[in-house]
């Protein structure tokens, strides 16, 4: 059950009569305390100052027993000793909030669809304020960089703690870099955003709280990295550490203790072989295990901790040692719990929403959703906020396909761009997003930035009479007359796209393949889940690859994993896996890329060097997109605003500027503020 709250008013009203040391300042209600350097909080002396006021800090009454529910923890210290001496003031959106209450979540499976989630609990040095233009601080206190952006100083909170109450401190971050990201046993490659003109970052740890990253070349987009992602560079070494031969000579002793044959098996057992932070914990991978363990997962910095994990959900309590209060002293989150159902079948995801049984939902829904979720928001007592996306559902060829034949075609930029020409935009953007959207090529940047404006419609003119003489040229022709195109050898060939609801429109996708099959292409639509589509995506295994791509410039800036082969994560749109392979192995194994694929990593490379805004950064930015319209890799369609949905129980919900995972998602706009204002 929710905890059921007066109104706003007497909320208010009791706020300030509890908590009468400082003003209860909103963003609603600044009660005429000036702004901080930062839009919508504060450092704590800065607020004091602000305020004319002395903060009083009071806690959760269920907290003591919240953290007895989590595996390793000991009974809590005082508050005072639990909160950093230099806390993060938070202002409410509305209203000063009340404790308790759980939060339900909906997603789709362990690992899938559950990055909306992640972000309302997720926390980073610093993130986007909800203007997505401004990058305020949040675990760092403060940073600088050097005049050419090779130096990056942070300054971290002073007695800032993890969730089981060891310091946070400078450690906790070279312990990340050194020896879990550039530690071959953990990760076998790098990832982008640890390097810096193809060098490894360095850190400087300066003292407790400072420290300075090194690079080898100027990445001034680094730091909207550190903003936008979910790779935390931080990890408990107190912890971890115990477990790493490379900080303990007894590693592989103590962590047979545990029925791990060596520390490199215990720490990727907590860790993963990644930065993803949705890794199944100990409680689901082996639950009898999991009792025995020091913790069940592993300590955090984010609003709240896993204490239970299952296939059929998990749950969560709020962190006793959490780094934020809000402008009266109370320590945040305000929501106690926090429960995440799975539901893979997006009917029923859409069911639960309209029945009421969900707080928040972003993820996984699209346009097409929004006619149904608008027609019930009354009855199911929930709003819906219907918000720009940055991310284009697009289509591409497996270009490096196991099928040599289908890669010869496949692997033709005149076939791509004849594929492209089939597609009729404006029905799609009618039938699909009720006329709401916008055609739109993929240029390697969304939203489109200035020098890539003059491509974002290359090659979305629908032409079915172009596209079937260039298949004719490329001979694919309709052998036995039969209406149906065979491959130029002569076999025949049927394209089966295969999608997850959580990536792109199945209505969408259907209309595509009707386009193709009416220029004598037969093409066919069959939905599977996330997960299957991922398998089969990581094994090389499809044809026709679907799901959304967005990259803000600001992003590209910090790291190249969406420009550069195979142009994508594990969760997104991948496709050219040999040629990635072929790179990673200096030929060694997979298929050589085209020379137009070389020239793009090289202008990556300038673009992330260059000072931003300069002409060197456009100039390599219009290279970009010129290669990526040029040669039609990814097949852009029809971008289209999303639905978020609410409960009107959950309050402090501001107005988002968009649905989109690559500002990660809820991130920016502080989820944890919201609390619950009744009964669920």
């Amino acid at each position: 059950m929710k905890l059921r709250l007066l109104s706003g008013t007497a909320l208010a009203v009791l706020g300030n009569a509890a908590f009468a040391a400082c003003p209860a300042v909103t963003v609603a209600d600044p009660m005429g305390v000036a702004a901080g350097a930062f839009p919508q909080q504060y450092e704590l002396a800065e607020f004091e100052a602000a305020a004319s006021c002395s903060m009083e800090f009071s806690a959760n009454p269920e907290i003591a027993d919240l953290n007895a529910a989590i595996q390793g923890n000991r009974d809590l210290p005082p508050l005072a000793d639990r909160l950093p001496s230099e806390p993060l003031v938070v202002a409410p959106y509305d209203m000063i909030g009340t404790y308790g209450g759980t939060f339900d979540a909906l997603s789709n499976n362990t690992e899938a669809g559950t990055s909306d989630f992640l972000s309302i609990r997720h926390v980073n040095l610093v993130r986007y304020s909800d203007d997505l233009t401004t990058i305020v601080p949040n675990v760092a206190k403060s940073w600088e960089w050097n005049d050419d952006f090779t130096e990056l100083t942070m300054t971290l909170r002073k007695g800032h703690k993890w969730s089981d109450g060891a310091p946070f401190t400078s450690e906790d971050v070279r312990f990340w870099l050194e020896n879990l990201s550039l530690d071959t046993n953990i990760r076998e490659k790098a990832a982008d955003y640890v390097l810096a003109g193809g060098e490894p970052i360095k850190i400087e740890i300066i003292d407790e709280q400072t420290f300075k990253f090194v690079l080898a070349a100027p990445k001034p987009g680094l730091l909207v990295h550190f903003a936008t992602s979910y790779a935390q560079p931080f990890q408990p070494a107190h912890f971890l550490g115990m477990f790493h031969p490379a900080l303990n000579s007894s590693a592989d002793t103590q962590a047979a203790k545990y029925g791990f044959e060596s520390g490199y098996e215990a720490v990727n057992y907590y860790f993963g072989a990644s930065d993803w932070t949705d890794t199944p914990s100990p409680m689901l991978r082996d639950p009898a295990k999991a009792t025995s363990l020091p913790y069940a997962t592993q300590p955090t910095l984010e609003s709240h901790i896993y204490v239970a994990d299952t296939t059929e959900g998990r749950k969560l309590v709020a962190n006793p040692y959490f780094h934020q209060v809000d402008t009266t002293g109370q320590q945040l989150p305000y929501i106690s719990r926090q429960d995440e159902l799975y539901k893979n079948d997006s009917e029923v995801r859409i069911l639960a929403l309209i029945n009421g049984e969900v707080d928040y939902k972003s993820q996984s829904l699209q346009l097409p959703n929004a006619p149904i979720l608008l027609e019930n928001q009354e009855n199911g007592d929930y709003s819906v906020q219907l918000k720009p996306t940055v991310a284009i559902p697009t289509l591409s060829f497996n270009v490096t396909s196991e099928d040599e034949a289908k890669r010869d075609l496949f692997a033709k930029p005149e076939f791509r761009k004849a594929m492209s020409a089939a597609i009729n935009r404006d029905e799609l953007n009618e039938v699909v997003f009720f006329g709401q959207g916008e055609p739109m090529a993929y240029t390697g940047f969304s939203p489109l930035p200035d020098f890539a404006a003059p491509y974002g419609k290359v090659g979305t003119e629908f032409d079915p009479a172009m596209a079937a003489s260039t298949l004719d040229a490329l001979g694919m022709v309709d052998v036995d007359e039969d209406g149906i195109r065979e491959l130029p050898n002569g076999e025949d060939i049927v394209l089966n796209i295969q999608f997850a609801t959580q990536g792109i429109s199945g209505d969408l996708l259907e209309l595509i393949a009707q386009h193709w099959t009416d220029i004598g292409v037969e093409t066919t639509v069959k939905e599977v889940t996330p997960d299957e589509y991922r398998a089969a995506q990581s094994a090389n295994e499809l044809d026709v690859l679907a799901w959304w791509k967005g990259e803000p410039l600001a992003i590209a800036l910090g790291t190249n994993e969406g420009l550069v082969p195979p142009f994508g994560s594990y969760f997104t749109h991948r496709t050219g896996m040999k040629w990635a392979e072929y790179i990673d192995s200096d030929g060694a194994s997979g298929i050589a890329p085209p020379a137009w694929v070389d020239d793009l990593i090289d202008e990556v490379a300038m673009l992330q060097s260059a000072a931003p805004g300069s002409a060197e950064a456009s100039a390599a930015g219009e290279a970009i997109a010129k290669a990526f319209t040029d040669n039609m890799l990814f097949i852009g369609t029809v971008i289209a605003p999303s639905p978020i949905v609410y409960r009107n129980g959950l309050k402090n919900v501001t107005e988002f500027k968009t649905s989109s995972y690559e500002y990660y998602r809820t991130y920016p706009y502080r989820a944890s503020q919201w609390f619950l204002a009744e009964d669920n």
